[in-house]
């Protein structure tokens, strides 16, 4: 890092595209909860999916009325190979491996602890502390620029692979962005993208890789401005021909920095993909990005962090937080901006997800480039609240 100042320093963030083993799983298990969901919009889910060579793996459990009406077996099959794992060769065969099945129903303490019975005072779904994030790096989507460019790019690889265009290339793929940044006062702007790294599956014996990626993937995605004596890491194992299960386990919710905010913010641990609205692992986190978002939309402040916890059974929070790093609007300070919460936000499970609409079958579209930072219309939580101050 030659030349680094006092006054700047440098942050990386990465991100898997939708063929990476754990991404696959992830998108397997919502694809299952809004299978449950098109069926039961009252549906409980909480389901881990497992891949390796061969084989997928379906646990955990389930709570619908008419569940005899979805097949998990072939909702599986099916994400495999929209995702192109088609064959062996590829990754995964998706027609012949072997699909295991462990996911009974819920269990009935867990239910009466948090929804029979309880419509506006649904319990959260377990304990447990959520935190959301926005920032002004980019002015749409109020996003970390790292993290952004990183799930765009993968998203731009599975474009082109799709279209023909780069037909060479294959599902599994994964990204990483360094960029350089410059402190101005309590705050800090990118000036530009110190390096980036790209490793992707190939079909073999591709001519061009490295110059079409570089065109295609990393000048489409970052804007030129950036990209100012930055350093290119393209495959640089070599070749990465054996990908997806073949090449590693996959499971459910190893990814959970990748779908939230790529380092920029605390994480709470708990994952995202098979978990219904109940689950506050996933709804809080969703609300409070809703809330870090609609705060930073307002111009309160430049960032902002939210940090809420859960017990489990009890609708209404044991604790919210919130930080603005400095960045507070002149004339406010950290203690104003947790009253416009309280004033404008109610963290009750049951007011999450009628106010975000979460009983809605979205959620497989969530399980690939990120649950934040998108402008799809169905991700409510990305669409900033008018705020009463």
């Amino acid at each position: 890092m030659e030349g680094k100042r006092n006054d700047h320093f440098f942050f990386a963030s990465e991100s898997v595209g939708e063929g990476h083993p754990d991404k696959l799983c992830d998108q397997i298990s919502d694809a299952i909860l809004d299978a449950a969901l098109e069926v039961d919009p009252d549906a409980k889910s909480g389901l881990e999916t497992a891949t390796k060579t061969g084989m997928v793996v379906l646990l955990g459990e389930i709570r619908m009325k008419d569940r005899d009406k979805i097949d998990l077996e072939q909702i599986a099959r099916k994400v495999c190979k929209e995702v192109g794992f088609t064959s062996e060769e590829i990754g995964l065969d998706a027609e012949k491996c072997q699909v295991i099945i462990n996911v009974p129903d819920q269990s009935e303490e867990i239910a009466q602890a948090v929804h029979v019975d309880k419509e506006e005072d649904l319990g959260a779904g377990d304990q447990g502390i959520m935190f959301g994030y926005a920032c002004d790096d980019d002015e749409e989507t109020l996003h970390p620029l790292t993290h952004l460019y990183c799930n765009k790019m993968c998203e731009k690889m599975a474009e082109l692979r799709r279209s023909g265009e780069l037909g060479w290339l294959r599902p599994d793929c994964k990204s990483q962005i360094t960029m350089e940044y410059k402190k101005e006062g309590k705050d800090f702007v990118p000036v530009r993208v110190h390096n980036v790294l790209i490793s992707t599956q190939h079909d073999p014996d591709v001519e061009g890789l490295e110059e079409a990626i570089k065109e295609k993937v990393i000048h489409a995605v970052i804007p030129e401005k950036y990209l100012i004596d930055t350093t290119y890491f393209i495959n640089p194992s070599g070749s990465f021909i054996s990908g997806g299960p073949e090449a590693d386990a996959g499971l459910t919710g190893r990814k959970i920095i990748v779908d939230t905010y790529g380092g920029w913010a605390p994480h709470g641990g708990g994952a995202f993909s098979g978990k219904d609205a109940s689950k506050v692992d996933r709804s809080a986190a969703y609300y409070g990005r809703y809330v870090a978002k609609s705060l930073v939309a307002a111009g309160l402040a430049r960032r902002v962090l939210i940090q809420v916890s859960y017990s489990i059974g009890v609708a209404k929070p044991l604790s919210i937080h919130v930080d603005s790093h400095g960045t507070v609007k002149d004339g406010y300070d950290d203690d104003d901006l947790a009253r416009i919460v309280d004033e404008n936000f109610d963290f009750r499970p049951s007011n999450i997800i009628k106010e975000l609409d979460l009983k809605r079958p979205i959620f497989r579209k969530t399980a690939a480039y990120g649950h934040f930072g998108r402008t799809d219309p169905d991700f409510t939580w990305e669409q900033p609240k008018t705020l009463n101050l």
